[in-house]
């Protein structure tokens, strides 16, 4: 039997390796190690605003699958990366329906991101975690964190971001969330909650 190793993400960070994609950072459970897997932007996205407790106006493809598993009553036990090879990291969702299993292929960053919202666990083998994982300086990972991004970003909004007012910086948070725009969206709210945390020091 496989030895299994139970992880939880850790944050989603800019990838160093290949442009315009996301690592997304797994963190074993009780351990230190740390197992980055490269996904793409629509797929981090979709990670991310389940991350920040963000409702998009439509569903998502991934709120597609999680509606469409609740009405034919299918829960996700667990998702199991099981394999990596050729460059690619290998999933399966495990799934019960009316008291039988099934196993479905999956990418690794769908699989997440539907175990998300399912609140279901994620595993990886042993074997993996020997030969892909490495140990992250934790401030590091955090101050790269998608979902706590560095104001310089927030800049790219507006030359002068310190002279945007708090409310119209909320509703351009509405206009991208409208939008589906949702790295902005994320940006924009932290800059918000950065503001306002700031008022109550």
């Amino acid at each position: 039997m496989t030895n299994k190793v139970k992880l939880s993400i850790l944050g989603i960070s800019f990838s160093q390796v290949q442009a315009g994609a996301y690592a997304l950072i797994f963190a074993e459970e009780n351990g230190i190690r740390r197992l980055p897997i490269v996904i793409g932007t629509p797929e981090a996205q979709s990670i991310a605003i389940v991350m920040e407790n963000m409702t998009p106006p439509r569903p998502l493809t991934h709120d597609l699958m999680y509606n469409i598993f609740k009405s034919l009553r299918i829960e996700l036990l667990e998702v199991f990366i099981y394999k990596f090879e050729d460059g690619a990291f290998f999933a399966e969702l495990l799934l019960r329906q009316n008291n039988q299993e099934f196993r479905i292929d999956s990418r690794t960053s769908d699989a997440v991101a539907i175990a998300l919202r399912t609140n279901s666990p994620i595993f990886t083998t042993e074997s993996i975690m020997q030969n892909m994982a490495i140990v992250f300086d934790e401030k590091e990972v955090l101050a790269n964190d998608f979902s706590n991004k560095d104001v310089s970003d927030i800049q790219e909004i507006s030359k002068n971001i310190e002279e945007v007012r708090i409310d119209a910086l909320q509703k351009r948070l509405e206009e991208a969330i409208k939008d589906e725009d949702y790295e902005l969206a994320t940006k924009l709210r932290d800059e918000i909650n950065r503001r306002k945390s700031k008022e109550n020091d």
